[in-house]
């Protein structure tokens, strides 16, 4: 059986595979081109189509499966230098944990002057850094030990751009919330703040367990997301990503608590982030799943 493989974007032969390729899965490709070109070597930076601008056929797919016969064209695209998701990850939420904490405690090198008569803290400050560094302190501990990724890298670029993101908008709310000069809302909104941000950082937590329940280790199986005997994973009953719904929940629920600017800033663009990728993830789900439950993306009755 004779396999070329051309580049997607230039339509350029990258090899031709002559073989026994009967039983050859997608996966096994990849390795066997790998083999030939050890620019490809990493197999997560392969991607193979059945048509230029086609989906990305999956590792376990058999060319039996796919109709590949003799003299077959499949499609090439090089994804980039590949990174773990995990590194990326804990790279992204370690830096705005250390840069929140950085104004804290070494407030004179962001505010001068300013800092020298200031005095320590506020209570409302306490309180948001504590926030913070709940909040990211969860992020990374669900990486090490509750996350399991259906892919295991992604393009090295996303790492500058997310580290970026995360890290630029942590300074920016940062510098506001610990200033010398920044004015504390009232009590009541503060705790009540409070309150509804530790209520989705619960939810968000308890999201994450049940989709770590879905998928067996070492595998990408997929399941239909329904409520556990968790009652914060009830929103499942009414959209499709409620992890989402409870993390815009926290951010909301800090810029409340902080009455701060950029803090709104950064949850709407968060918000905006979440609904598109929560929209994506819906849409999979119902093609996937026939008997996919009435329910909307990531806002209940609304998106």
């Amino acid at each position: 059986m004779d396999l070329e493989i051309v580049h997607a974007k230039s339509n350029k032969p990258l090899v031709t595979i002559q073989d026994q390729l009967g039983e050859y899965t997608i996966g096994d490709l990849k390795k066997t081109l790998a083999g030939k070109k050890p620019k490809y070597r990493d197999i997560n930076r392969q991607e193979l189509r059945l048509e230029p601008r086609g989906k990305p056929l999956k590792d376990a797919d058999t060319l039996e499966s796919l109709g590949i016969k003799t003299g077959a064209l499949l499609y090439f695209k090089d994804r980039g230098l590949q990174i773990g998701w995990s590194t990326v990850f804990l790279a992204e939420y370690a830096g705005p944990l250390l840069t929140y904490l950085w104004f804290t405690q070494q407030p004179w090198l962001a505010y001068g002057d300013l800092a020298e008569g200031a005095g320590p803290l506020g209570l409302t400050q306490k309180i948001a850094a504590a926030a913070w560094a709940c909040h990211y302190g969860k992020r990374l501990l669900e990486t090490i030990f509750v996350h399991r990724f259906s892919n295991a890298t992604m393009p090295i670029m996303n790492l500058f751009k997310n580290c970026s993101y995360y890290w630029g908008f942590a300074g920016y709310i940062s510098y506001h919330v610990n200033h010398p000069l920044y004015t504390s809302p009232s009590s009541a909104q503060v705790y009540t703040g409070l309150g509804f941000f530790l209520l989705c950082e619960l939810g968000n937590f308890a999201c994450h367990l049940l989709f770590r329940n879905l998928r067996p280790a070492g595998s990408k199986e997929r399941k239909i997301p329904m409520p556990d005997s968790n009652p914060l994973t009830g929103l499942f009953n009414l959209c499709s990503c409620p992890n989402y719904t409870y993390e815009i929940g926290a951010w909301i629920s800090f810029t409340i608590m902080t009455q701060c600017l950029p803090a709104a800033f950064f949850t709407v663009a968060g918000a905006y982030q979440m609904t598109m990728w929560a929209l994506g993830k819906h849409r999979n789900y119902r093609k996937e799943f026939k008997d996919y439950p009435r329910r909307k993306a990531i806002i209940p009755f609304l998106i």
